[in-house]
């Protein structure tokens, strides 16, 4: 309850008050034809199955190794307890790279399927490339947090989730602050806009929204797929805007004047420190419900309630009660990224004046991305991070009407 009360509270506090554009209603078949919805359709609707059933593959695999871990493995926690800094940081590892492992399957299909819709470009070496890159940076970030679980375990006894929180809101800002320029170029090449007109209407866009743009990038997202998109990245020195090469070479001006306006609204309203905001008001909360749950989880596997003395063998229903509590509050999360989203929509419609332009890019984003126009309700409630295209395209409507 008390996460749940402080994820309402942090989505009262941080939702924007005012900025959204009422979106009118459309038809998606006055934008899109019956053959572009039909795909669409077809290919996210088993993308969609896919996503969960990874998610319950994950779930199973955690909940397995927390309440009726094979005997081998509980030697292994057990041997493990024998130098506890040492032994967390291995069992973190293991966790890491089993789920990468059992979840492989289904990540190799979704993969598969791209590839055959002409979405992903990737042959499956490089993509089995990108799946261990990401697989080593993961059990690098699960050795660290092992150890320092264990660590604050003993340390802190009950108390643990005080720093633990700390912990949470410390790394969310840490990440965000390097992937720009540690993470980020592991998988891709990233290079200045350079001198032309582009760059010229980026940096007159930023001046008349008041926004201190930093650097804008050109990414090389083709070598991966051929979807566009563009993001805000980075805190302080790190901040920047990136543009797919994708959206720069296939997309008209006007339209990509409109993502450069999006992002430039993202600066302005200072969103991505609004994000690390709500993290830090949800995460003292979320964080007891997580100890809450190792210890029920650890009592029922045999491990007492002594967590001092679990030590490396509570890691695994440390784990599994860490991810139900981050998949409740990532929904919860995008309950404030859709209105947020969508004021950035509306800041780009009032910066550009061209409402035709950025209707034409919501739709040539859904064509291009295969993205389903108007998703099941229930799927968009939970997972969806931005409006839907339907939206989008009713916001530009209402838009052009008042104007």
């Amino acid at each position: 309850m008390g996460a749940a009360a402080a994820a309402g509270v942090a989505t009262w506090i941080l939702s924007p008050r005012g900025g959204p554009i009422e979106p009118a209603a459309v038809d998606p078949t006055a934008y899109f034809s019956p053959a572009e919805l039909d795909r669409a359709a077809s290919f996210r609707g088993t993308q969609r199955l896919i996503g969960l059933g990874a998610l319950a593959v994950s779930g199973v695999t955690l909940a397995v190794l927390a309440l009726r871990p094979p005997a081998p493995l509980r030697r292994a926690l057990a041997r493990c307890g024998r130098r506890p800094l040492l032994g967390g940081a291995a069992v973190g590892v293991g966790i890491s790279l089993l789920l990468v492992l059992t979840g492989l399957p289904l990540s190799a299909w979704a993969h598969e399927r791209a590839v055959a819709a002409g979405l992903a470009t990737q042959s499956p070496l490089a993509w089995l490339a990108d799946v261990g890159r990401s697989a080593a940076i993961g059990a690098v970030i699960a050795a660290a947090g092992g150890a320092l679980a264990v660590a604050l375990l003993r340390r802190c006894r009950q108390r643990w989730w005080i720093p633990a929180a700390t912990v949470v809101v410390a790394f969310a800002i840490g990440t965000v602050y390097l992937s720009p320029v540690v993470i980020d170029p592991l998988f891709n090449r990233f290079e200045p806009l350079p001198r032309g007109q582009l760059r010229s209407d980026v940096l007159r866009l930023a001046d008349r929204a008041g926004v201190e743009v930093g650097e804008v990038y050109r990414i090389d997202a083709s070598r991966r797929t051929t979807a566009a998109n563009a993001y805000v990245a980075g805190l302080g020195p790190t901040k920047r805007v990136v543009l797919y090469d994708t959206l720069l070479d296939d997309f008209p001006a006007g339209q990509v004047r409109s993502v450069v306006a999006h992002e430039l609204g993202h600066q302005a309203n200072h969103d991505l420190p609004r994000g690390l905001l709500w993290i830090a008001i949800v995460a003292p909360a979320g964080t007891l419900l997580v100890q809450r749950l190792a210890e029920r989880i650890g009592a029922r596997a045999g491990l007492g309630t002594d967590q001092r003395a679990a030590g490396p063998a509570l890691l695994p229903a440390l784990a599994l009660g860490l991810g139900l509590v981050s998949l409740a509050l990532t929904c919860a999360g995008n309950a404030v990224s859709r209105p947020v989203e969508q004021r950035a929509d509306a800041f780009a419609l009032e910066l550009t004046g061209d409402p035709q332009a950025f209707i034409g890019l919501a739709r040539n984003l859904a064509r291009r991305n295969l993205a389903e126009p108007d998703p099941p309700r229930a799927h968009q409630l939970l997972f969806g991070t931005h409006p839907t295209t339907v939206q989008r395209i009713g916001s530009g409507v209402s838009f052009e009407r008042e104007r």
